[in-house]
């Protein structure tokens, strides 16, 4: 490579990633050097790039710039040369890799929650396969994503889970799951990262569920108002927030409690503390509905912090699964060959997470991938995280 560092140094950072990353290719089949690929890949992407064609098409527009800091010794591939090699690489490598990058842009999780669910590609199989799932871990505060794993079907998140938060730097954080991630191997990970968690309960542990929610239908609903209840006072915290808005207005009341010495399988979830109640009231044109949901944690007695925690969770609908459905276009990929499917996906939240890192601009990713096609300054401002 070039002297990168003299040429364009705030690009290094990505560059030195993707050096890190094993050439699945054999020798003599390498006409075009792997950090070339991957880093014309990735701007594409920024630059609102969907398919392995507009890489080709792309890199050939913009192939002066690109030959100011990559060698590019036999020209531009083609975009069967970034099908076969995004197909080739190991995307547990390339995750390894993203995770390291990540590391650098977003060292500290302290504090910080940690949400872990699961999206599917629905158009990224081939006749008689079941639909593929990509688990993301997702950074609610910094907006950024941590990892992520392909699995084949939405069960077999129970067993990705766990290969995902080994590779997370997790010391201090919250990590939320949904119900499919209330596991006891997946508590354990989770504490043995140092890290705490916050696990919705439901039907996948029918008796747990139920047993939670006559505590607190026993503790709590006794009361009228805020928090009154039956359960020791100083085991029990209570939390509400209000929020009005296109003549709606959200109710949610967060109870937790540390009274758990009843609770008969305690010591089979290892750091259990809490166990924690949401009641979300919805009233709209003077009709309401109520709808509550339980969980198990890790967390101290803190309602309010266990409340931010739970409502941070939800948060990687819309800013995560929203924006590479609606922007990236992830749902419509058909990138189907071996790894194709998870390296790309991997190669999206890169592109995500650089443009959500931005914030020299007020405006949406769209836009700013817009731009970033245009103007090479800005395209160059957004590759030196």
């Amino acid at each position: 490579m070039r002297d990168t560092e003299k040429r364009l140094p705030r690009i290094r950072p990505i560059v030195e990633c993707f050096e890190g990353l094993p050439d699945p290719r054999l020798d003599r089949t390498r006409r075009h050097k792997l950090v070339d690929i991957l880093v014309m890949g990735l701007c594409s992407q920024l630059t609102g790039g969907e398919s392995f064609t507009d890489m080709e098409e792309f890199a050939r527009v913009r192939e002066d710039w690109f030959r100011t800091f990559l060698e590019l010794p036999s020209g531009v591939p083609s975009h069967d040369t970034f099908n076969r090699v995004f197909s080739a690489i190991d995307p547990h490598a390339f995750l390894e890799c993203f995770c390291q990058w990540v590391e650098g842009v977003c060292p500290n999780l302290s504090e910080e929650v940690v949400a872990i669910d699961g999206k599917a590609l629905r158009r990224a199989l081939n006749a008689g396969e079941s639909i593929p799932y990509i688990v993301s871990a997702w950074a609610s505060q910094s907006g950024l994503v941590l990892g992520q794993v392909k699995v084949d079907e939405k069960s077999n998140e129970i067993t990705a889970v766990p290969e995902l938060l080994r590779v997370l730097k997790l010391k201090g954080a919250i990590v939320t799951l949904d119900a499919m991630g209330c596991q006891k191997e997946i508590a354990a990970c989770i504490i043995d990262r140092h890290a705490d968690y916050i696990l919705a309960l439901k039907g996948n542990h029918a008796k747990v569920h139920e047993e939670v929610r006559t505590f607190f239908e026993d503790a709590v609903a006794p009361c009228a108002t805020e928090c009154a209840p039956t359960a020791e006072k100083e085991k029990m915290d209570f939390h509400q927030t209000i929020e009005k808005g296109h003549g709606r207005v959200e109710t949610r009341r967060y109870w937790q409690s540390t009274d758990i010495e009843w609770f008969e399988d305690q010591g089979l979830w290892k750091g259990l503390k809490s166990f924690g109640m949401v009641e979300s009231i919805r009233s709209i044109k003077g009709k309401s509905t109520l709808e509550r949901r339980y969980y198990l944690s890790s967390l101290p007695l803190d309602a309010k912090r266990f409340g931010e925690a739970v409502r941070g969770h939800w948060g990687v609908e819309n800013s995560l699964h929203w924006s590479l459905d609606v922007t990236f276009r992830e749902d419509d990929s058909r990138a189907r060959a071996r790894n194709a499917a998870q390296n790309l996906a991997t190669l999206w939240r890169m592109a995500l997470n650089l443009i959500k890192k931005d914030r020299s601009r007020k405006a949406s990713v769209r836009t700013k991938r817009y731009i970033a096609a245009i103007d090479l300054p800005f395209l160059v401002h957004l590759l030196r995280f």
